[in-house]
């Protein structure tokens, strides 16, 4: 049987220092958040194993992300973050990428002040040096940035990206437009998956229903087909707006009525496939 693997999840040591993103609304979010935290959390959902993504902007991150993959088989593989503006890039991917559970990185793209950074010389010089160390690359999207996004997926058609949380629709107020013609565009690129995850925190936190983002289920797995999006938490972020397991739910019961194939393929086979991950 395929492993179900939570595609996007993060850990961290919490200090208000390096997580300034986290606000006071945010406070659940301010402890540490650990593989032991997770673990019985995944067995509680019927998944084996997970994918952890940086949540710092800083190398150290990545090193530790490493770490943790090393002593935690569950964690099948890392998404870090290296200085992608800096003459050192290509050192560090050549560092972290020596390590054989890096299986990708990722920019902060939707913080950036610039909609256009992913077309931005430093970025592109950056996706460009991706395919020498066998690298996936996230996109991490809101709805203005994937027009460019597209434009950048269009210069590089032989690497694979994976767009998170599809890119961050405005579900609390309902909002299709302009991202379903978007994520309908960039989704016509063969080489571009989708991450079915962050979805919960686009809602309204306190009254969300699956019913709710059940429309924009139904765009994405429309637009890329069951082979090319996989399931994912974004815990703990996700805790915000609801506790693991029903949060998971979302996207377990919505598939619940595809084929066992397609319910294998995207609940952890194209997450495996698309970061070539293998269980120890």
């Amino acid at each position: 049987m395929t492993l179900r693997i939570d595609a996007h999840q993060h850990f961290w040591k919490y200090n208000p220092t390096d997580y300034i993103w986290m606000t006071e609304e945010m406070d659940v979010l301010r402890r540490d958040l650990l593989p032991e935290d997770l673990k019985p959390l995944l067995e509680k959902a019927g998944l084996d194993a997970t994918v952890a993504v940086q949540a710092r902007q800083m190398t150290k991150e990545t090193a530790w992300l490493l770490e943790l993959a090393e002593r935690f088989d569950f964690i099948l593989g890392v998404v870090g973050w290296v200085e992608f503006a800096s003459d050192a890039l290509e050192e560090q991917l050549e560092r972290y990428s020596e390590h054989p559970k890096l299986k990708g990185v990722r920019e902060l793209i939707h913080e950036m002040p610039d909609v256009e950074y992913a077309l931005s010389e430093a970025h592109v010089r950056a996706i460009s040096l991706l395919s020498r160390f066998g690298l996936t690359y996230d996109l991490l999207l809101k709805p203005p940035h994937i027009e460019p996004a597209t434009r950048l997926v269009d210069r590089f058609p032989e690497q694979p990206f994976v767009v998170d949380h599809i890119a961050k629709p405005v579900i609390r107020e309902g909002v299709m437009t302009p991202w379903e013609a978007d994520i309908r565009a960039l989704a016509q690129r063969p080489n571009v998956y989708c991450k079915l995850s962050g979805m919960v925190t686009e809602c309204d936190w306190q009254r969300w229903t699956p019913e709710q983002i059940q429309p924009y289920l139904d765009v994405v797995l429309d637009a890329f087909g069951t082979d090319r999006v996989m399931i994912g938490s974004d815990w703990p972020v996700c805790t915000l707006a609801g506790e693991y397991v029903p949060v998971m739910r979302v996207v377990i019961d919505y598939v619940a009525a595809l084929s066992t194939d397609e319910q294998e393929r995207i609940l952890g086979g194209n997450c495996a496939r698309f970061y070539g991950l293998a269980k120890e």
